[in-house]
């Protein structure tokens, strides 16, 4: 039987994390090369597949920093998505410019792209520069809330074998401070009766017993859960014969305390019946 190469091209802002996402790869046995001119990946994937005692994974990192030759990455990563004998992931690694100013004023580090203008306007040049292939990326990570050691985790849940098992993230959050950008489906539990409002709930989470209990005691509750798990029962052996590695579940309330952080909990702990699930409260802890 022959094995499938896993190739993983990694790319995305200046400043967003793609040092520590190879260190993350490169963890868990990919053989990592930073900084190679897209053209040169086709020859090097070769000679990987040739080599003695064959590699299975390999991952690269390229950006703007290229220059001209940075240019053919779309060309390239349709290319070996073409081929039969390898499986290609293009990853995108973004972050917002408040978040990529702060990384770079820390390391005391130039934009590579332009190192005599102003942070800002590099950081917006680049961001049109790479729309195209943000566009085409199978996989957007906005790390601008993540600490390296999430990012870590979060590459890690997506790329280490599974034995099978479809890694799912079962992620709460609230609507107030945006959707997860690399949410694969979204639901909305803000129709549920809000513990925010009960004054001796409101301290407490979505993880606490009384929190839980009072958000699950409603019918619409069991309704919701009930016809939400259904259709993700019915959804994840079907992205699975589509080939779909990974899958992000997001369920949001207003603040991301109380409902969603109890539906979550739910929906994590059925999921765990057929797939390998990671449960995070994103929002949880941003209100007192």
């Amino acid at each position: 039987m022959t094995v499938r190469l896993e190739t993983v091209i990694l790319t995305g802002m200046s400043g967003a994390g793609k040092s520590v996402a190879m260190q993350a790869l490169e963890d868990i046995g990919f053989f990592c090369v930073d900084n190679l001119p897209p053209a040169l990946m086709p020859r090097l994937l070769d000679m990987a597949e040739h080599a003695s005692g064959s590699l299975s994974k390999v991952a690269f990192a390229c950006d703007l920093r290229g220059g001209a030759l940075f240019e053919p990455l779309l060309t390239t990563v349709e290319e070996l998505r073409s081929r039969k004998d390898m499986d290609t992931t293009l990853v995108f690694l973004d972050a917002n410019e408040a978040t990529l100013v702060r990384r770079y004023k820390e390391s005391r580090r130039r934009h590579p792209l332009s190192p005599t203008a102003r942070l800002t306007e590099s950081i917006t040049q680049e961001r049109i520069a790479l729309e195209a292939v943000r566009a085409a990326a199978d996989i957007v990570i906005d790390t601008s809330d993540m600490a390296t050691s999430v990012l870590k985790k979060e590459l890690t849940s997506r790329f280490e074998a599974h034995a099978g098992r479809m890694p799912v993230h079962v992620v709460s959050f609230g609507f107030k401070y945006g959707v997860p950008v690399d949410a694969d489906m979204v639901f909305d539990v803000r129709f549920l009766p809000n513990p925010h409002y009960i004054d001796e709930l409101r301290p407490f989470t979505g993880e606490d017993e009384p929190v839980y209990d009072y958000v699950m005691q409603w019918p619409a509750t069991q309704q919701f859960i009930a016809k939400a798990e259904e259709m993700l029962d019915f959804l994840l052996p079907e992205y699975q014969r589509e080939g779909k590695s990974h899958l992000v579940i997001g369920i949001g309330c207003t603040g991301g305390k109380h409902r969603s952080v109890a539906i979550a909990r739910h929906v994590a702990e059925h999921l765990r019946q057929k797939a390998d699930v990671e449960l995070s409260h994103r929002d949880k802890g941003r209100e007192g």
